[in-house]
């Protein structure tokens, strides 16, 4: 301060990746996998049990596909907030955009594998 014998310092805080980003990838990327394997349990045990046990796990793929989405969505938003000087930083714009795709895809992979194992069931 001027005038004063004391002086005023602002730390600088380094930026840090958002956890909201990272979760929505991971997520969007187990929802992809359990997609892949609803369509595989679903073409190969069309007939029988096999399409209970695609309905399971497609639950579980719709889930953490739609729950990657949301973090993500909120991760950006996260992202975008401005900071004054003290505050934390958020990055991992990239990350956040790659787990909306993800968790989308494996939304649409899920409902198809789903759909390809009731069809087979019911042919």
């Amino acid at each position: 301060m001027p005038g004063t014998p004391f002086g005023m310092v602002h730390l600088d805080v380094a930026p840090v990746t958002s956890g909201l980003a990272v979760g929505s990838l991971v997520a969007g990327v187990v929802s992809v996998l359990v997609g892949l394997l609803v369509v595989c349990i679903g073409a190969v045990a069309g007939r029988g049990g096999g399409v209970w046990a695609a309905a399971a796990f497609a639950l579980l793929g719709l889930l953490t596909g739609a729950g990657a989405v949301v973090a993500g969505l909120l991760g950006m938003r996260q992202i975008r907030r401005p900071a004054a000087p003290p505050a934390v930083r958020f990055t991992g714009r990239g990350l956040a955009i790659a787990g909306v795709s993800c968790g989308g895809t494996g939304l649409l992979i899920n409902l198809l594998g789903l759909v390809l194992g009731v069809l087979l069931s019911l042919a």
